[in-house]
């Protein structure tokens, strides 16, 4: 039963963990950072909730939960159990394995829901958008709305609208596209992936929601890092700014939009210049990689 308590006391860190991240704004300043955080404490929930039941239903076996994975296998190859391994833990050991399954299946549906709709928007840029020279390496869409995407993929299309030359002066323009340049070359669409199946796979956690917006926005955060390191503050914010105050927003399914996220905070964090927290960042990454690295070891060890 030890190895169960491990599990149970690695998702309430995780928690706890989740609390203290969505509550900091270090990670306003360090959003690369941030997201590596997250991304191990999703690491570690998804492991943890499939190892505490199977760790419940092998505690029997009082072996690690990877090695009592295969003592099982053998026992049951063999038609014989241990005692205190019946039809209860059997089962318990089938619901982390369904969990497992569950985190798969929903990963595998979410990739496959994300590249469809790219597919069907690129087909349909290929009939409606147009080249611009006023806009190298884009794709303008001619709609009066604002709208500047990174539809992502193994060839990514950074598309703007008409409504958004007509918005933007040549530097703003030029800063929004370097944003979205920035969301296609890190690919930030696989960054949100893995939180998109956590909430579909584990819908009864509000926190694990919370994270998914969370990530979403340091995606923001950090694409603005980027564009920021080739254009200066201003322009950009200020074409955050005509974003806010332009209201009708469209951004397509399975894209990553400028102006999609708390546009008014991503304002006020580009005008005020402060210093990435380096000592709070490798303390924060070394806690979250340590949660990470917990359950992996009770499965493999």
């Amino acid at each position: 039963m030890a190895y169960a308590l491990h599990f149970a006391a690695s998702m309430l860190a995780c928690w706890l963990i989740a609390q203290v991240l969505a509550r900091s704004t270090w990670t306003w300043r360090s959003p690369r950072v941030a997201i590596v955080c997250w991304q191990a404490v999703g690491l570690a929930l998804g492991l943890s909730a499939m190892g505490l039941p199977m760790a419940v239903g092998l505690a029997a076996y009082e072996r690690s939960t990877g090695s009592a994975l295969v003592a099982l296998a053998t026992d049951l190859s063999h038609g014989t159990l241990p005692v205190g391994v019946g039809a209860p833990q059997l089962a318990a050991v089938g619901v982390g394995f369904g969990i497992g399954a569950v985190l798969l299946t929903t990963t595998v549906r979410s990739i496959h829901g994300t590249v469809r709709a790219q597919r069907r928007h690129r087909d349909l840029l290929t009939l409606v958008a147009r080249r611009d020279p006023t806009v190298p390496g884009a794709l303008v869409l001619d709609h009066p709305s604002a709208a500047a995407y990174c539809l992502p993929g193994v060839k990514p299309r950074v598309v703007v609208s008409a409504g958004t030359l007509d918005l933007l002066d040549r530097e703003q323009l030029a800063a929004v596209l370097a944003h979205e340049r920035a969301h296609a070359q890190e690919r930030h669409d696989l960054v949100l992936l893995p939180f998109t199946a956590l909430c579909r796979a584990l819908p009864w956690f509000a926190w694990v929601r919370a994270a998914h917006e969370r990530v979403a926005l340091l995606v923001e955060m950090r694409a603005d890092d980027k564009a920021r390191e080739a254009h200066a503050d201003a322009p950009l914010a200020g074409a955050l700014r005509r974003f806010a105050a332009a209201g009708n927003r469209i951004t397509p399914a399975g894209a990553l939009g400028m102006g999609d996220r708390d546009l008014d905070v991503r304002v006020q964090r580009l005008l005020v210049a402060d210093r990435p927290p380096r000592l709070i960042g490798a303390a924060a990454l070394t806690a979250t990689t340590t949660l990470a690295a917990l359950p992996i070891s009770l499965f493999l060890s």
